[in-house]
């Protein structure tokens, strides 16, 4: 039986606490919480939640936290705000560059793109025909 939290479908093998991670929004700490708020143990697996731990669960998810799409949204709009107001980290946003000042003469290779040469005059060999 699968078990859908916030439109996510839950892992039923895995335990609650790892389980719950799945869902955008929540990670390690958040899930704790969650659990102990509803009384259920960390070690119970997802498959061994009874029906009234899953309402309580599902409650405490929809009701006071911002999961899922609604984060998401939240997310890129706080982004496209910081673009309007030409603010730096907006600025550093749109040009795909680290955000938080990080050095980025020799890392921010994820971000920068995978380049193969990072040393050398970057002049392109002409072969001699």
């Amino acid at each position: 039986m699968a078990i859908r939290i916030s439109g996510v479908i839950l892992d039923d093998k895995k335990r609650a606490e790892i389980g719950l991670t799945k869902i955008f929004g929540i990670g390690a700490t958040r899930a704790k919480s969650i659990l102990s708020r509803c009384g259920v143990d960390l070690s119970v697996k997802i498959q061994d939640l009874t029906e009234e731990n899953l309402g309580a669960i599902r409650e405490i998810i929809e009701k006071e936290m911002t999961v899922e799409g609604d984060l998401r949204r939240e997310i890129v709009s706080d982004i496209q705000r910081l673009k309007q107001i030409k603010s730096y980290r907006g600025s550093r946003h749109s040009r795909n560059l680290p955000v938080h000042g990080q050095r980025t003469k020799t890392n921010s290779r994820t971000v920068r793109g995978n380049k193969r040469t990072t040393m050398g005059s970057g002049r392109i060999q002409v072969s001699k025909t």
